[in-house]
């Protein structure tokens, strides 16, 4: 498809996404695991220490599902793209990569603060990379077919914005408190339900 700018359309940039994502998620698999020949007893100790895991498995799955979503919500109506899209796309690939790192960390030593902090700044890291996409996005109208209505945008950009607040407020709320911080995160679940309803009727 021609257009108009040298770095072309956004598929190979979205299929790349896509990809890298989907290579994530399949990463904070590979480590639930239950070893062979147990007896009954240590059977059922084995599962019960794969709480913690499943835990982070599922936390990490609904956030890496989460920004996958949002970023195709954002190129929807991208048409073209250039260098800054491409820089801020790669950028926030590299964090969404190092997702299971800090899974890992909250799985193994989800009491440890550090862990809570290290986890909280990772998904905070990853959110301000998709907030700023959506920004520049904003700014760019010539890049994108159809320019979404200015209250949409705005909810967008305020849906964004709230989860790298909650997730950055966590990070020195952890180091203080402990990991009981983690429960901050459940502000997120009613103030993103409601300002996603309110951004399908505005699209």
């Amino acid at each position: 498809m021609w257009t108009s700018r040298p770095d072309g359309g956004p598929e190979r940039l979205v299929t790349l996404v896509d990809g890298v994502f989907a290579i994530a998620i399949t990463l904070l698999v590979l480590d639930l695991n239950v070893p062979r020949d147990l007896g009954p007893a240590a059977y059922r100790e084995s599962l019960r220490a794969l709480l913690p895991d499943l835990g982070a498995y599922a936390l990490s799955v609904t956030v890496l599902g989460s920004f996958w979503h949002d970023h195709r919500r954002i190129f929807r109506d991208v048409r073209e793209i250039d260098g800054q899209v491409i820089t801020l796309s790669i950028a926030g690939l590299g964090v969404a990569a190092l997702v299971p790192f800090p899974t890992r960390l909250l799985a193994e030593y989800g009491d440890e603060p550090v862990s809570v902090a290290v986890y909280a700044a990772a998904v905070a890291a990853m959110g301000a990379g998709h907030l700023a996409l959506a920004a520049l996005l904003a700014k760019r109208p010539w890049l994108r077919g159809g320019i979404p209505s200015e209250a949409a945008t705005t909810l967008y950009l305020v849906d964004s914005a709230t989860m790298v607040v909650v997730f950055a407020v966590t990070v020195p709320l952890a180091l203080v408190t402990g990991s009981h911080a983690m429960w901050l995160w459940l502000v997120l679940v009613p103030v993103r339900f409601l300002l996603g309803r309110r951004l399908q009727k505005q699209t």
